[in-house]
This record gives structure tokens, sequence and C-alpha cells, in this order.
């Protein structure tokens, strides 16, 4: 007869008397029953835990205490099992972490895989894990999947993103809600309703906010003074309530059952090949799984043994991350604070109800006690009676108010809101009194819990603005008991943040503090901190912006650092170093690993290729792998068939090219090779992205200055310069800025004279139908300074005209269009603009008025009437007396036409450009003719 009997006819009877339907409800009340009875009368004890539970941990230490069993089953993932022993060299809460860099088997796009499961003090899994890990004789054995089942049966399709709980539930605060990262986590024991109905209805007459409050109210509290058997019945009934008024069907119920048949089995499997008594064995799972009705559920089911698929060939590799209070809510979408609270509950229970709770020999951060207690003989295990039926029928005895501990938060609060910039006062705190006793009232509870308190304090406390980072609802929770970080040991510590911390030493700083810490070094003065400057620069590259960041000094190509100045907080980042470690055994390895990767992905781009290179000179020095990366460099380009990347690409090249012309005597072979292969690859686009519209003229500029500087040494190693030609001619583009870039790589060229530019930009001014463009033939020519750095002065004449000729009511409405076009395409080459302009226009304002325009000069020359005179002396008669020397010039040019008559050598009618000069400055013919008289004078 099942001891439950009664209470199945007494829910039986009820569902009769007040359902319209009585025919679902009576099957779910009595299934209720009979799944606490199943779970009851198992052979192997189940122990129902809930995640992060004072109850469940106050349960587990009283029962391990009366049963002391040899075999514990933990529902924790069953290849973590080799971390448990490091948690004595660690500051709880930490995470059990199994992260893998490289996936084989699963989508790339999820990778990096990463699996947490965090551990507080205040759980049952850590009372079970000290009392295995410290009791001779006692076998701990993870049965529920491991890392790579978890990824295994996740649906490959993205999920919807879930809904907040609400607006105090999980949001975290700052960088200690995100020490898990974006890893999966893995929890012992989840309680919550999967019905958003029923967790609206216990919310709405439990009067609460939140889940997290709604537990604490309606199950920590009654739970925590109960005995073994009623908390354990109770439990397993709220498992099974939550599962039968769940949603049927859902992935999420079907994973459920496969961990449930997944630990079964594996149960089976180690009571086979260990031969124990499973008697003496204790199954430590969530209620949820307690309550399971799966065809293994038990050792004497007849189903047979799941089938359980291999692991995918992924490298998986485990360790231990710090973890927060705050991280925890985060991850499980729990209440902002609820975690805190819950520790804060159970050191009270303990002291309360006189409980020794089990810890780790050498835990950092444990409480020291005198001695550890003899145990005592275990206590068997009675029949099976009925606790649900007293449980449900009489309500739990309330603890009555606790004025001194209510009056201590009130102070606190109080003086902690002093300090945090709100004007509060002693009136402040007696309002918070009276206003949680209020509230607890109104909400049918004989004590104020946190909550209750919490609620009061933000009431009578907060006001409009928040006067500090913290608000009152922050400060409660700081007060309760504070979010509390973990710390991950020395000796827990993966091998590469172990040699960090070794590296570090003569920085004389405790780098374990989660604080920041201010690091001067004076590299001249003590070279011996050489050493620490290059391992921080290279944790600079790989670890998050804050967590080591450069105050003073620099790394760049050729450049010797002096002094540097650091703030650093790898105390606060341990999770981050501890990644590292999973990917290298120095930081030199990962390096390496992370630019070799980098250059190899697919999107890989010639760009990002150079800047490998250069960081591989910087932070690791080996030219063989800058070599390997170069060669990746040169292939990435020839590959290439946009050109975004193009400016990107020539200021790099430049910067390396100057960096070998310093430091080698010869440049590498893969540096020839990309400029030889560059040049050739951009005379081939270039047609193409002068008349592209989804190229800018930005990149075009870049192409043009690549081919421009590169040209003497691509020239060198083989190149043809008729290729660039050939490209320039065929280019016709339409945009207007790109046809000032054309025109200025014709300039370039020699195909286009700058009377001939002069005369076209003149042109566009007197031409009223393209003024309104013309501030982007002007942003073409201002990239032109690029490719043609010899434009500048023709620049800054262009602009002047444009300010001089325009009319008002053209120059004004350009002017604004005129400064975003430059500030957006070509901001790095206007300060070239304004050093020419200085050296163009006068200094003093004094000299303004009478100062000419040198172009203005050039532009009105004198006119010439009639045939101009031949201009005899020394010159002259030297061409005319040697015509060896001329024609062997001409020759060597490619010029065929003959000798002319004296006249117009001398400057005749076909020759007046060359008369008109002789006749404007005629002191420089005087001092050459000066100059020769005198040198043949003496050499009489």
């Amino acid at each position: 007869m099942s001891p439950f009997g009664a209470l199945r006819e007494q829910l039986l009877g009820a569902a009769t008397a007040f359902a319209d339907a009585p025919s679902a409800l009576p099957g779910i009340l009595s299934g209720l029953v009979d799944d606490v009875d199943r779970a009851l009368r198992e052979e192997l004890e189940i122990f129902p835990v809930c995640h992060h539970s004072p109850a469940s941990a106050l349960a587990m230490v009283r029962r391990l205490r009366e049963k002391q069993p040899r075999v514990i089953y933990l529902e924790l993932c069953e290849d973590l099992q080799p971390l448990l022993d490091e948690l004595r060299n660690c500051r709880l809460p930490v995470a059990l972490q199994a992260f893998a860099s490289e996936i084989d088997g699963f989508p790339p796009h999820w990778g990096p895989l990463s699996v947490v499961a965090p551990i507080t003090e205040a759980s049952a899994e850590y009372q079970a894990i000290a009392y295995a890990l410290d009791t001779p004789g006692v076998e701990l054995v993870l049965v529920d999947r491991s890392a790579d089942h978890v990824f295994q049966w996740l649906p490959r399709e993205p999920a919807e993103p879930a809904a907040a709980d609400d607006a105090d539930g999980a949001a975290g605060h700052g960088e200690e809600a995100a020490l898990h990262g974006d890893a999966v986590g893995v929890e012992i024991g989840d309680l919550r309703p999967r019905f958003a109905e029923l967790e609206e209805h216990l919310l709405h007459h439990g009067k609460v906010r939140h889940w997290s409050e709604w537990w604490d109210q309606y199950v920590e509290q009654p739970l925590a003074g109960a005995d073994y058997d009623t908390y354990r019945q109770v439990m397993v009934l709220i498992g099974s309530l939550f599962r039968r008024l769940g949603p049927d069907g859902g992935d999420r119920l079907a994973r459920d059952e496969d961990r449930e048949r997944y630990m079964w089995t594996r149960m089976r499997e180690h009571l086979a090949a260990s031969d124990a008594d499973p008697s003496q064995c204790l199954y430590v799972c969530g209620a949820f799984h307690a309550a399971s009705r799966v065809e293994q559920f038990g050792l004497a089911a007849e189903a047979p043994a799941y089938d359980i698929s291999p692991r995918t060939a992924t490298r998986w590799l485990y360790g231990l991350i710090p973890s927060s209070h705050s991280a925890i809510e985060a991850q499980f979408a729990l209440a902002s604070g609820s975690v805190s609270i819950a520790a804060a509950t159970w050191t009270k229970a303990v002291a309360r109800h006189g409980v020794t709770p089990y810890q780790l020999e050498g835990q950092k951060g444990g409480r020291k006690r005198p001695g550890r207690a003899r145990p005592a003989a275990p206590v068997p295990q009675g029949p099976v009676t009925d606790r649900l039926s007293g449980f449900l029928a009489n309500p739990p005895a309330l603890d009555g108010l606790d004025e001194a501990e209510l009056l201590g938060w009130c102070v606190d609060i109080v003086r902690l809101a002093r300090r945090n910039g709100y004007l509060a006062s002693t009136a402040d705190a007696i309002a918070v009194f009276e206003t949680s006793i209020l509230l607890a009232g109104l909400r049918n509870r004989a004590r104020p819990t946190p909550y209750d308190f919490q609620d009061a304090a933000v009431t009578c406390i907060e006001k409009d603005v928040v006067p500090g980072r913290r608000d009152v609802r922050r400060l409660c929770e700081i007060l309760l008991g504070g979010d509390r970080i973990g710390e991950v040991g020395y000796r827990a510590l993966p091998p590469l943040a172990q040699d960090v911390y070794d590296r570090l030493q003569p920085l004389g700083l405790d780098l374990e503090k989660r604080t920041q810490q201010r690091a001067l070094l004076n590299l001249d003065a003590d070279p011996e901190l050489v050493p620490c400057s290059h391992l921080l620069w290279m944790l600079r590259y790989l670890l998050p912006e804050d967590a080591v960041r450069p105050i003073m000094g620099a790394r760049r190509l050729g450049e010797r650092p002096i002094q540097e100045s650091w703030d650093l907080a790898i105390g606060r980042h341990q999770r981050s170093i501890i990644e590292l470690g999973y990917e290298g055994v120095t930081v030199e390895q990962v390096l390496e690993q992370r630019l070799r990767r980098t250059v190899w992905e697919p999107e890989a781009t010639a760009a990002v290729a150079l800047a490998a290179v250069e960081d591989a000179i910087l932070y690791l020095g080996s030219r063989r792998f800058t070599d390997e990366l170069g060669g990746r460099a040169v292939e990435l380009l020839a590959a290439e068939r946009t050109v975004d990347d193009a400016p990107d690409v020539l200021r790099r090249i430049r910067r390396l090219l100057a960096h070998y012309r310093a430091t080698e005597p010869v440049l590498p072979a893969w540096c020839e090779a990309f400029v030889t292969t560059g040049y050739a690859h951009y005379c081939t686009l270039l047609p193409t992205a002068f008349v592209d519209e989804e190229v800018g003229v930005r990149q075009v500029a870049a192409m043009l200055g690549f081919l421009s500087s590169m040209e003497s040494l691509a020239l060198a190693l083989g190149c043809d310069r008729a290729q660039l030609e050939l490209a320039v001619r065929q280019s016709h583009p339409e945009a207007p800025a790109k046809v000032a870039l054309l025109w200025a790589a014709q300039f370039r060229l020699g195909l286009l004279t700058q009377v001939e530019l002069r005369s076209r930009c003149d042109e566009l001014l007197d031409n009223p139908l393209v003024v309104p463009a013309f501030p982007l033939y002007l942003s073409g020519f201002v990239q032109a300074l690029e490719p043609v750095p010899a434009l500048a002065p023709f620049v800054v004449e262009v602009m002047s005209k444009a300010f001089a000729r325009l009319p008002d009511a053209v120059l004004l409405p350009w002017l604004p269009k005129l400064i975003t076009t430059l500030r957006d395409q070509a901001h790095e080459l206007v300060p070239v603009l304004v050093r020419e302009a200085g050296r163009t226009f006068p200094a003093a304002l004094a000299s303004v008025d009478t100062w000419v325009p040198p172009w203005s000069a050039r532009e009105t020359p004198k006119a010439v009437a009639g045939p101009v005179p031949a201009v005899a002396g020394p010159v002259a008669d030297l061409l005319a007396g040697h015509p060896a020397a001329c024609d062997a010039v001409a020759v060597l040019l490619g010029c065929e036409a003959g000798w002319q008559p004296a006249v117009h050598l001398a400057g005749g009618p076909e020759h007046r450009e060359v008369a008109d000069l002789l006749v404007r400055h005629p002191g420089a013919a005087d001092a050459v003719a000066g100059l020769l008289a005198g040198r043949s004078a003496s050499g009489r």
C-alpha cells in the first residue's frame, strides 16, 4: 500500500468538488502524488535540489551527516570531474568551464564554444563535492551529459531571444555580470514554471514582484527548518507540478528527458562496474529530474540503456574561471540581488540551526574552524511516511519580527546612502523600518523579508535623480550580502596564466587584486623591466581594452620606448587570461596562432595580412613567421577583386618598406613580390575603379598613390611603366572628384601640362552650370596630393581663385559643402594644404594689401608687338657652334626635326614663348652669360 493513499483520495475529492472539468484535474493531482511516491520508492536514494538554494544546502549537510554515503552521483557534466579538486585553491564563487576554440562537428559560427557551471558555497552541489573530496573512501561521480553533448543537443537554428523576467530581473551590474561571457550555463535543479500563466498566477496571488522573491517566501523559508523527509517530498512535488503544468512537446522538455536517460544509464553502468551497494549511494539532481517519467527511470527499469552518441572531434579544454553573484543572476535570468540574498540567508541559517557545513581543506576565503568534527555513525533510512499531508494542510510556522536585525538594516542603509550622495537622515531610517513592517503586513508576512526591506528603502530614500553610480536598490544588495566575486588561485591557473604572473613579478604589484593599479616603467634606468614591457604590449593585443591600458608610451616600428606608464586590471579580467591558457602554453604561442588564424580566414584581405605582419614584427620578432605572413599577403592581394582596402594597404606597405630599409641590408623577398604584384594588380583595376560608382575617391587616390610611390622600386624589379600609362589612358570617369584625380594622374605622367590643367580649372570656374559641383573637383585635387604631392601649390591656387572669382551668392552656399567634403574625404591631407598656403600667402597682415599672387603675375605677360629680335649671347653661340651635342640629345629623345634658322632659335614667330620668357626675365640670361664669360677668361 502506498503511504500517500489518503492524500491521493483527498486531492481527488477536492478536484471533483471544485473543478469545472473533473476529467483533467484529477489526473494531474493524482499524477503529482504518483511522482512523489515513485521517487521515494526508488532503491537509489534521490536527493532533489534547486540551484543555489540555501534550503537545499542545509538539507544536504544534514543528510550527508546522517547517511554518510559512499558514492554520490551528481548532476554535472561528466567531463568536468578532474576540475573538482582544484576548487580548494579558489575563492568561491567560481565556475567550472569547458572551452573549445577549434570546433569540429558544429556550425562554424558557433565558435568558440564555452560551457560553465557556477559553484557557490550556499549550494547543495558544493556541500556534496566538499564532503566527497575530503572524506576518505567516498567516490564522487558526475553523471550528466558532457560539454560536447550540450552543444550536440542544441538546435541548429537560433532560437528567439527569451523575454526578460521583469524590470528587476537579471540586469547585472557592469563587468561583474559579464564574467561568464557568452558561455552556455549548466545548472543543477532549474525550478521555475515553464507555463507563463502559472508563473503570473503565483506572483499575483503571492503578492511578489518576481519569481526569486516567491521562491524565497514560499519554499526557502518554510523548508529551511524542515526535516529531511518533508524537504524531499515537497521538492519532488514542486518538480512534478512544474513538469506536468509545462508545455508538452517542446525542445527543452525533450532535452531534459534525454538528460535523464543519460544520467540513469551512467549510474547503472557505474553500479555494474563497481559493485557498489545502492543503499549507500546518493543521487543528487534537480527536483524537476527527480519527478522524471522516462522509461529508464530507476535501477529496476526494464527499458534498454539509452544509446549515448559519441562525442565529436572537437578538442575541449577545461579550467576554472572567476564568477560572481551578478554573473550567476545574469546567466540564469534570476532577479538582481537574489543570489546575494541567498548567500546572506545561508550564513544566517547555518548559525541559527547550528549546522556545520562542509568545506574543502585549504579553501581560500573560507571560515576557519577549530577542528573537524568526528563523523557519526550512519543513520539507516526508515520507511517512507506521508509528510506532505501535514505540510500542505498546516500553515508554516512563520518567524516573528526580529527588530534588532531590521533596525541594523535600516541604520546601515542610511549610512551607505549618505556615502553615495543621498541626503538621508535618521528620519529616513525610521521611515524604512516602519514601511518594511507595513509592506510585510500587506503581503501576509509576519516578518519583513530582505525584499520587503529593499522596497521600503527605495520608497523612502530614492529621489528623482541618482546622485552617484549606485541607486538605492543596488545599495540594498550590497548591504545584504554584496556581489561576491570569486578568484581562481595560482595553483589552479593554466600554465599560461601562471607564466604571465611570474613574468610580471618585477613590477612589484599584486596582480590578484581586482582594483586598477598603476605601473611605472623606466626602461633606461631598469633594463630588467624591458621583458615586462614586451609582455604587457602582447597582453594589450590579446586581452580586452581595459585589462591592460597604456597611459604613456607607444609601440611602433622603428621606435624604442624609454618610459612607459600602464593601468593594469589583470585581477579583474582573470577569466580572459585563463581562456588564453586554453589556446597555448605561452603568450607568444597564442599570439602566433591568432595572427596565423587571422590571415588564413576566408574573409582575410591584404590589408589584414599586412597588419598581421606589422604585429608580428612588433611583438614576436620572428623573421620566418613574418615572411610566412608576408607571403600570404601577396597571395591575398593577387586574389582581390575590389580596392576597398587600398588606403590601408598603401599606408601599411609604406611603413613596412621604411622599416626594412632602415633595419635590413636588402628588402625581404615577399616585399618585392608585394610591390610588383600590387603594381600590376592596381594597373589592371584602375580603369574599372575610375568608372565604378561603388569605389570611392579615396580608394582611387590610394591606388594612384601606390603606383606613384612604388614606381621606382617596381620598375627596378622589372615592371613596365607603359602598363600604368595604358591604364590612365583607358580611364574615362564621370564623377567630378574622379575626373580631377585623372587629370592629376595625367599631369604626373606628363600627359598633361600644368598650363593645360590651369586652363581646365579656369573653364570650370567660368561655367555657371559646373560651379555647384566645383567642391567635388577640389576634393579630387586634394586627394591627388597623395599620388602627386607636387600639386600642393596648384591646389592652393585653385582654391584661392575660387574665393576670389565666385560671387557671394555662389560662394556662401558652397562653403559648408566645401568644409564637409574636406572633412569627410581628405581630412589627413588638409595640413599639407595649410603648410603650402603658409608658404604662399604673406606672413604679416600689413603685406596683404600689396601682395600680388604669383599666378596673377604669370597670367599677365606683356604683349610683344612685331617680330622679336634674336637674342645673342654666349649660350646661343655655344649651341650654334657645337651642334653635335644637341643632335645626340635629340636622337636620345626620339626627335627627328633638324636645326632651324638662327632667327627661329633666337625667338622667331614659331618660338614666341621663349622670346617672351627671355624678354621678361633678362637677369637670368645675363647671369648665365657672365658665368660663362668668367669661366672662359679663367680658362685662357
